[in-house]
């Protein structure tokens, strides 16, 4: 990337995550690049064109949901816009100083999978699916045997990680355990030389102003479009 924006790469992430840390989760064309099936509903443009587009929906079935991230080329037939989600794209240079945490922090793995779909469709249905862990380091609080708070890692590009997953089950919201949980992957991250960055949707003012608090910046706002093909008319 010839920028002079460290973090560049952030206004196109799946395609530097599936072009590089991650690119065992890729399948594609050199142009054109999806998340395997069961990992995420996400997909990426090398540049954003039509013609790119009618290749992208060769990856997936007719009425299969996806994402796409940043500038959207107009749609070819055979896909459609579901919707769009303006986020708030936000980086932390620096690490979190929080009070002792009171209530361990326990690495989630493939033990834990049913556990954590379970409590982030509950929450925050849509953009995690059953292999989603397998992106990067996950972290959840289990109260009475029941775990009530995670926090993970999704994509993730060269020197970059994207904390995603933050989620608290309702009957145990105010007890602070989604800020240990950042806490815990970001000043991780930070020690091995990542940044980290997270994707919120710019209405969540709360979440923003917990984020703020935090540390994090805001670096731009950036679209995720929701978008679904089906099949072209004979």
């Amino acid at each position: 990337m010839h920028s002079s924006d460290p973090f560049s790469t952030l206004d196109n992430p799946a395609w530097w995550a599936l072009t590089g840390v991650q690119q065992q989760f890729a399948i594609g064309t050199q142009q054109v690049k999806r998340y395997q099936r069961g990992i995420l509903p996400f997909a990426a443009l090398e540049t954003a064109t039509t013609e790119n587009l009618v290749t992208l929906s060769d990856l997936f079935e007719p009425g299969e949901i996806f994402y796409l991230i940043g500038e959207l080329p107009p749609l070819p037939a055979g896909m459609q816009l579901l919707k769009e989600l303006p986020c708030v794209q936000m980086v932390l240079q620096q690490p979190i100083a929080l009070p002792d945490n009171v209530v361990p922090v326990t690495p989630l793995n493939a033990t834990y999978s049913a556990d954590m779909l379970h409590l982030i469709n509950k929450v925050q249905p849509g953009y995690y699916e059953k292999d989603t862990w397998r992106l990067g380091n996950y972290a959840g609080i289990w109260q009475q045997e029941q775990l009530v708070a995670i926090a993970g890692e999704r994509m993730r590009l060269h020197q970059l990680t994207e904390i995603s997953a933050i989620c608290t089950d309702p009957a145990y919201t105010g007890r602070k355990y989604a800020q240990y949980l950042i806490a815990h992957l970001c000043n991780n991250n930070l020690q091995t030389g990542n940044t980290p960055f997270l994707h919120v949707v710019h209405t969540n003012e709360r979440a923003i102003r917990l984020y703020e608090y935090l540390g994090f910046t805001t670096r731009r706002t950036i679209p995720f479009w929701q978008l679904v093909t089906h099949p072209s008319p004979q």
